[in-house]
């Protein structure tokens, strides 16, 4: 159970690394951009994955 929270967590950092994604491109600070993308993609995957495995087994 405690997995699945974990899980939750980093999707609402994946989620809020999106949002600064949409916001870099709007500003064009493209370092900013870069990390936000990388954090999206980094937590997004790990949340994806933890979740999944807690409904495997």
């Amino acid at each position: 159970m405690g997995h699945i929270v974990l899980g939750i967590l980093f999707l609402l950092v994946a989620l809020l690394a999106v949002v600064s994604v949409i916001r870099q491109l709007k500003f064009k600070n493209i370092l900013a951009l870069l990390f936000s993308a990388l954090t999206a993609v980094v937590f997004g995957f790990f949340s994806i994955a933890t979740i999944i495995s807690e409904i495997v087994g």
